[in-house]
């Protein structure tokens, strides 16, 4: 018998290099749409920014010997998922295309320091294929 429950996901921690929140900044909010939150005072001290919309709560932390995610990722689920890919490839952002979860229309995609980050939506009969839309 466990004397916990697991409830919820309180926020992802993605890295950043030093000196990269303007970039991400303009990333998170100027194209995802995100607000940013403030840091507390003692964590603010480290760099960094985070960023929120909804229930979705993302953290980017400064590490110094920065290493992109290039395998592990948020999965973030979205509504309009066609609108997201089109902005992102406006953008200049990748967006790769990956249809095999079944019920579930999705692709990848990396922030301006090479992060993957993955959005998917869940598929509607009579739908348009996520293929069809714009971006790369």
């Amino acid at each position: 018998m466990t004397l916990f429950t697991l409830e919820a996901v309180d926020h992802v921690q993605l890295a950043l290099p030093p000196g990269g929140e303007e970039a991400a900044r303009a990333f998170y909010t100027g194209v995802l749409g995100m607000t940013e939150q403030p840091k507390p005072p003692v964590l603010a001290e480290r760099g960094g920014c985070w960023f929120v919309e909804g229930s979705v709560e993302l953290h980017l932390g400064v590490e110094p010997a920065f290493r992109p995610a290039r395998k592990a990722h948020p999965g973030l689920r979205v509504v309009g998922l066609d609108a997201l890919a089109t902005r992102l490839a406006a953008a200049g952002a990748p967006v790769t295309r990956d249809d095999t979860v079944p019920g579930r229309r999705r692709f990848h995609t990396e922030d301006p320091f090479g992060n993957r980050l993955e959005f998917l939506e869940k598929d509607h009969p009579g739908h348009e294929s996520l293929r069809t839309c714009g971006g790369r």
